[in-house]
């Protein structure tokens, strides 16, 4: 680590206090407004904010893009996240990220946040922030660099299993939460009452049909409990997930529960290596799962990453989803 990375990180001035964090000037000579101090709550911790981050690095799509909803992105000295999880094309934001700094297309690392300068992270528990990678909310404070957790990834206090909330109040809560901190909460509560209309909009159906979310794996799938984006993108948009049982946000399940289960849908979490149309074509060879109706009646639905984690993207994904499991028939 460099020595003048750690002298820039040492001049944020990160102070602790009691059971949250206060976030001292940026020394980027932003004058402090009436709105500041402000205090928010994320994932169980206080934290206390004198003044408006001034370079914000964010990491992953999902977490980027909410940022660049709000307008965010001159409060941000950049971004990291792989180029296989999304078109940026496709967004009324997309601008942002022009206005803005692709940092690495890898996982974000300490020296990324330092070489940046940041005063602020904005990650996730497994979506950036990792005990063994040693980048964690603690690590950062530990260097003088504030952290803001992805409410979807909060863990929970009962293992390593995440959530703590249903995924579209973890969506509001984020939105509400960065309306705080940057100063702009007239533009996020105008943006959740959008995101809460077109939610609203979608038909209540009088058949919902069983989905089944399949990210990856072969051996045992890699799917969405109750507390991850798909759990309320399914229900909202008129079906059943057939592992919202499960207390957890991303996670490892049995074939044999699938099976069981009989999804009638299997939705497609799009990105990387396998393809989805690879993924399309293991689910529809693979034996175990021969005897499932969405396979048997070759009915496999296709989202994109950013459409199914932590983002502002997701009341789309719910129309989107909605319009296709209205032409499922009941049983």
């Amino acid at each position: 680590m460099r020595t003048k990375a750690v002298a820039a990180a040492a001049l944020l001035a990160l102070a602790l206090t009691g059971c949250g964090a206060e976030i001292a000037p940026s020394g980027d000579g932003a004058t402090a407004s009436a709105h500041y101090p402000v205090t928010v709550r994320n994932c169980g911790t206080e934290l206390t904010f004198r003044q408006k981050p001034a370079r914000t690095v964010t990491n992953d799509v999902g977490i980027t893009e909410l940022m660049l909803a709000l307008g965010l992105e001159d409060r941000m000295a950049g971004y990291v996240m792989p180029d296989d999880k999304g078109d940026v094309e496709k967004v009324a934001w997309k601008d942002g990220y022009q206005r803005t700094t692709w940092l690495s297309k890898k996982q974000i690392t300490k020296e990324i946040a330092l070489e940046a300068k940041a005063d602020l992270v904005f990650a996730g528990w497994h979506y950036g922030f990792d005990d063994a990678s040693g980048v964690t909310p603690q690590a950062l404070a530990d260097l003088g660099v504030a952290s803001y957790v992805l409410s979807e990834s909060c863990r929970s206090g009962k293992g390593p299993e995440r959530g703590v909330m249903a995924p579209l109040d973890a969506l509001y809560t984020d939105l509400a939460n960065l309306g705080e901190i940057f100063d702009v909460r007239d533009r996020a509560d105008k943006l959740i009452a959008e995101f809460k209309t077109q939610v609203a909009a979608v038909p209540e159906p009088a058949y919902r049909p069983g989905v089944f979310l399949y990210d990856s794996g072969e051996d045992k799938p890699f799917t969405s409990g109750k507390f991850a984006a798909p759990e309320e993108i399914i229900s909202k948009a008129g079906g059943r997930n057939v592992t919202g049982d499960v207390a957890d946000s991303w996670t490892t399940v049995g074939w044999e529960s699938v099976v069981q289960r009989d999804p009638e849908v299997i939705v497609i979490n799009n990105y990387g290596t396998p393809d989805a149309e690879a993924k399309r074509k293991f689910l529809k060879t693979f034996p175990p799962l021969a005897g499932v109706s969405a396979v048997r009646n070759d009915r496999i639905f296709v989202l994109d990453y950013v459409d199914l984690v932590e983002s502002p993207r997701n009341p789309a994904a719910i129309t989107a989803l909605a319009a296709y499991l209205r032409t499922v028939p009941a049983r």
